[in-house]
């Protein structure tokens, strides 16, 4: 097991310490849903389900090029915030080319990692933490920053560290390792 794996396991349990988020595995009854054209099965883990979408081949890109591939075909459950091609489009140009250059492997997993959270955590979830906290929850990503997520209407909205925000626009995409909510905009870390 790598150090890295290590480092997400270890952020997973602190996690859960602290918001008391359960990790708990897909629920045998989830639906198939469409990400990009193409199905995402509830029985294939998160990278095999994300390789097939159409929407999603520059995060692919971007966790192959970080070295997360093994890690996020993992037991885990992770919950992932996955930003589709549009999503990408909107950094300045040339911003995922050079992130995908081995000299910049260090912050592109610390970008990719800032939209992970330990554990499985639905919409509903975070509805209800969003609810309970008055409008604002915060979470804790596996590279150690918070995201802070409110609802609008029936929308989930994210804010990160530098005020930017993403819709989540589908949410609770059921996978073998977790489950993946695509948003519409990069998140960045502070």
């Amino acid at each position: 097991m790598s150090a890295f794996s290590n480092a997400i396991r270890a952020a997973a349990i602190a996690a859960i310490a602290v918001t008391g988020t359960v990790a708990v595995t897909s629920p045998s009854f989830a639906k198939t849903v469409m990400v990009g054209g193409a199905p995402m099965y509830p029985n294939k883990t998160i990278v095999e389900n994300a390789s097939t979408a159409k929407d999603l081949t520059t995060l692919v890109a971007a966790v192959k090029a970080a070295g997360l591939v093994e890690t996020l075909s993992g037991p885990g459950p992770f919950t992932v915030f996955a930003p589709t091609n549009a999503a990408f489009a909107k950094l300045p140009k040339g911003t995922v080319e050079t992130l995908v250059q081995p000299a910049n492997k260090k912050t592109l997993t610390a970008i990719l990692t800032y939209h992970v959270l330990p554990g499985h955590v639905s919409a509903a979830d975070i509805v209800a933490a969003v609810k309970k906290g008055g409008g604002k929850a915060e979470f804790k990503t596996v590279n150690g920053e918070s995201l802070t997520f409110m609802v609008k209407g029936k929308n989930v909205w994210i804010m990160d560290a530098k005020g930017g925000k993403s819709k989540v626009t589908i949410p609770n995409v059921e996978q073998s390792n977790g489950v993946v909510h695509v948003i519409d905009t990069v998140l960045l870390p502070g």
